[in-house]
């Protein structure tokens, strides 16, 4: 493994996916997706600053709680490209994530209760689905895979 010293000021797409754990074309799509920023050589390599690590780190621990990118993107647009996050400004996104997180916990106690109301069949129309078809809204609709029609026809 590549030792990072503290002179190194930049870093390569090869020597961030080490230092962070990161495979580089994850690191590539979170470019691209506007997550982490890179500067281009004159050959036309990229070159992070240092502080992209804790950037990557904030990325994939908030992925890890369930997180979806576009609302980490949100969150990181909120900060110039250049500011380094500092443990305040986890402690203020995090109070942004409170309510989204609490209701995540929600969504997951009712799938773990009523988990063996779902037969898995997919049909989404049965009359106990509280999961996928609340009072069998998709019922109304009439007989059949509801979704399943809709998505492929």
């Amino acid at each position: 493994m590549t030792q990072l010293t503290w002179k190194t000021h930049e870093l390569t797409v090869g020597e961030l996916s080490q230092r962070s754990g990161v495979p580089a074309s994850a690191l590539r799509f979170y470019e691209r997706e506007g997550l982490i920023h890179s500067r281009r050589t004159s050959g036309n390599q990229r070159r992070y600053t240092r502080d992209t690590l804790r950037r990557v780190a904030f990325v994939r621990s908030s992925q890890r709680v369930g997180i979806p990118l576009g609302r980490i993107r949100q969150v990181l647009g909120l900060f110039p490209e250049d500011h380094v996050l500092t443990k305040e400004d986890w402690a203020r996104i995090s109070e942004c994530w409170h309510a989204d997180i609490t209701e995540r916990i929600e969504q997951l106690e009712n799938l773990r209760d009523h988990l063996t109301d779902c037969i898995g069949c997919g049909c989404l129309s049965i009359d106990k689905c509280a999961l996928a078809n609340p009072y069998d809204r998709l019922g109304e609709q009439g007989a059949g895979a509801r979704r399943l029609l809709k998505s492929c026809c």
